[in-house]
């Protein structure tokens, strides 16, 4: 790769905030730029630098694409609010379940959700602004992934050769692209984002849809958007880099009231890792998986199975699809 990363030790987070901001508004001059905001840690960081550079020219969207956390857009806008930020939703849920219809392949799914933000949805918001330019939150294990063929991550464009001008009528501004996530934390914090924020476990720009096997529907990812939220609610203390459940395909042989429950499975996800090239699933105690079988099973409907992935990264990866 062209790109050289910046490793943690080298890492001056305010000299890296300073140069990035100045470049920032050397490249975009007076003009405006499209921002597009997920919530986590990478996008956070990436609109708080934008937001220093070029003001109320950063014109901050959230994509309610159907596929996010439990009340996430609110959450985000509310947060961003109280930093000086306006954070426009845009709902798309209906563009992105319509492009997920029918697939199941991983990568075939990466690739809709991909045209999907870039094409149907930023595109637009950058012919009607008036904007030259995207400002994301690509990392430098994105990219890394992305060009090793391990996983097609949806971000990555110009670096496996996709002339996004050509393609979507901008340029893309990716300021963050030689850090690794740890390095992105330590630049948030000092940015002055919340510890809620910064320390905030991955999430997949894919979304939920990266967490569910086989085809994306709505039916289907309020399943694993309430099973995300019970592994949260019970993992956020475990001091592990990221914990997630995956919704598997086929359905499983289940027994309630003395009769069969043909059901649905959801595996269990904790990792160790420094910075998501490998990892080591954490050593839960069983008192804490038990009460993760028996809440899913209970407070999600039709989950008769739970699993808890004991797989390093590598062979495994730490997202399921």
């Amino acid at each position: 790769m062209k790109i050289k990363e910046i490793k943690l030790e080298d890492l001056n987070a305010e000299k890296f905030i300073e140069e990035k901001t100045k470049k920032i508004s050397s490249v975009v001059g007076d003009g405006l730029v499209v921002n597009a905001l997920s919530g986590g840690v990478d996008s956070a960081a990436v609109t708080m630098i934008g937001y220093k550079a070029l003001g109320d020219r950063l014109k901050t969207y959230f994509v309610e694409n159907g596929l996010m956390r439990e009340r996430e857009a609110q959450k985000i806008v509310s947060l961003f609010k109280a930093l000086g930020v306006h954070v426009e939703i845009v709902d798309a849920r209906k563009e992105f379940f319509s492009a997920l219809k029918g697939v199941t392949d991983p990568e075939e799914k990466r690739e809709a959700i991909t045209q999907s933000f870039y094409k149907d949805i930023f595109g637009k918001l950058v012919r009607e602004s008036g904007a030259k330019y995207l400002l994301q939150g690509t990392n430098y294990t994105d990219v890394e992934e992305t060009v090793a063929g391990i996983k097609r991550q949806h971000n990555i464009l110009e670096q496996i050769g996709i002339d996004t001008q050509e393609q979507f009528g901008y340029k893309v501004l990716e300021p963050i692209i030689e850090l690794r996530k740890s390095g992105v934390r330590e630049v948030a914090e000092a940015l002055g984002l919340p510890e809620e924020i910064y320390n905030r476990p991955p999430f997949p720009g894919p979304a939920l849809a990266a967490r569910v096997i086989g085809e994306v529907t709505p039916e289907r990812v309020e399943i694993i958007r309430i099973a995300t939220k019970i592994v949260e609610d019970e993992l956020w203390n475990s001091g592990a880099f990221q914990y997630l459940a995956i919704l598997h395909e086929d359905r499983v042989t289940g027994i309630r009231e003395g009769k069969r429950d043909f059901g649905m499975q959801i595996e269990v996800r904790c990792w160790e890792s420094k910075d998501a090239l490998t990892g080591s699933p954490t050593r839960l105690s069983y008192d804490i998986l038990d009460k993760l079988a028996q809440r899913i099973t209970t407070e999600v409907s039709g989950v008769v199975s739970v699993t808890y992935n004991i797989t390093k990264k590598p062979p495994s990866t730490i997202e399921a699809v």
